[in-house]
């Protein structure tokens, strides 16, 4: 199988400006291509994946990929699939985005060899341009009414737009010619919102360069699960790749808890598996869902990938764990990341007893009822039952030192936080 017939059986075509040149382009040797990720936050999160993963795709395939940082275009914003202007941040702040972004990019791909991956930063080229060259020798290429046309700025103008975000089209169109001129890049891949900004990018090399152009764009389907609705999101906020902002064991779970429906495609889009690996785990889904086999490769595959082998592991072990009910057996950074979003308190004391415990931290709404749950058998100390009325919580159920999990009935945990 080869690279497009690949990219066609993982879904990962939506369109091609010139399907058969590109595949004789790509038939015919190397090639250049690139994708931009405009620094908006400090981190990608698991919608930028994709893309990532595609320059990926390209480069185990003998193809040489740059990855673009816009720090320029960051500052300006992208008016695609927004309904509103972005927030403008200082160059300072896009700056240190674009470096961590910058790095976060080199984990993805290999930057040695005959065909070793590139970051390109748009800003050393946009950010000295002046106004009237701009204009002169870019915007003279571009008609209203073309702009006008693309879906990302006509699905803008009820609301409105500004003459910045208006512009993002010449800019990126611009990066794309100077990638062309001075890497000898011939191909830009984007999302599907960014087919009018890769289009527009061609028509302004094809209008500037007098050679027969042979430059393509490429867009990949925008991620969405099987409702309808966007992927990448949970409770907490976006899933992003950086473990500060998103544990290894918050991603790991986010993705074993995908839905049957959703599984076998994700595995397409997000791992290296063969077709017949991938055929195998469908043939799982359909015949035994209940086993989530599909889910848990999904899981171990991408946050392998993403967060290393050894943070799959705790995020293994802290499942498993929390599945059991062996909370003792976790560190105490293990206990951050699988308990960040449970109730907490924080105890003075050296050490208390579990009843006035209980009072304290909420756990029991009085001590009638904090008796009532003790005696019952409802509250476990780090996944262990006590049922003594006298029991006291101290320095021997203290995980690292730091912390306690009290859990009242099934499912209602307490982190108690030791000082």
């Amino acid at each position: 199988m080869n690279l497009l017939e690949d990219l066609e059986f993982r879904g990962l075509v939506n369109q091609v400006t010139d399907a058969e040149g590109l595949k004789q382009q790509l038939e015919n040797g190397q090639i250049t291509l690139y994708c931009g990720f405009d620094p908006t936050a400090d981190s990608l999160h698991i919608g930028h994946l994709l893309t990532v993963l595609t320059l990926r795709r390209f480069q185990l395939a003998g193809h040489k990929p740059l990855a673009l940082v816009g720090g320029a275009t960051g500052l300006i914003g992208d008016p695609s699939g927004k309904k509103a202007e972005r927030t403008l941040n200082t160059t300072d702040i896009v700056q240190q985005w674009s470096d961590r972004i910058k790095a976060q990019l080199s984990q993805f791909l290999d930057f040695e060899g005959e065909n070793a991956a590139k970051t390109v930063n748009n800003y050393d080229w946009i950010g000295s341009l002046d106004v009237v060259s701009f204009l002169r020798d870019v915007g003279k290429n571009f008609s209203v009414n073309y702009m006008l046309a693309k879906d990302s700025v006509e699905s803008r103008i009820t609301s409105g737009i500004s003459f910045t975000e208006f512009s993002y089209m010449i800019l990126q169109s611009y990066d794309f010619l100077k990638l062309y001129q001075e890497e000898n890049c011939r191909l830009q891949i984007g999302g599907s919102d960014q087919w009018g900004n890769i289009t527009a990018g061609l028509e302004l090399i094809r209008k500037s360069t007098e050679e027969t152009v042979k430059a393509f764009g490429f867009t990949i389907p925008l991620v969405t699960k099987s409702d309808g609705t966007k992927f990448g999101k949970s409770e907490g906020g976006a899933i992003w790749l950086d473990a500060r902002k998103t544990s290894p064991y918050e991603f790991y779970q986010f993705l074993i808890n995908t839905d049957d429906k959703d599984v076998v495609k994700f595995l397409k889009y997000f791992t290296f598996l063969t077709k017949e690996e991938i055929d195998g785990l469908a043939v799982e889904v359909e015949n035994a869902p209940e086993k989530r086999v599909a889910q848990r490769k999904l899981a171990e595959e991408v946050t392998r990938l993403v967060h290393g082998q050894e943070s799959l592991e705790q995020a293994i072990r802290i499942s498993e764990a929390l599945f059991s009910g062996n909370i003792a057996e976790l560190s105490g950074e293990e206990i951050k990341q699988g308990f960040k979003d449970v109730p907490s308190f924080e105890c003075e004391e050296s050490e208390i007893a579990l009843l006035d415990l209980l009072i304290a931290a909420n756990i029991s709404p009085s001590k009638r009822q904090g008796r009532e749950d003790i005696s019952n058998g409802a509250i476990y100390v780090n996944g262990t039952r006590e049922t003594d009325l006298q029991a006291v919580v101290g320095d021997a159920v203290k995980i690292d030192g730091e912390f306690t999990i009290i859990r009242r009935g099934k499912k209602k945990y307490f982190m108690i936080k030791w000082k």
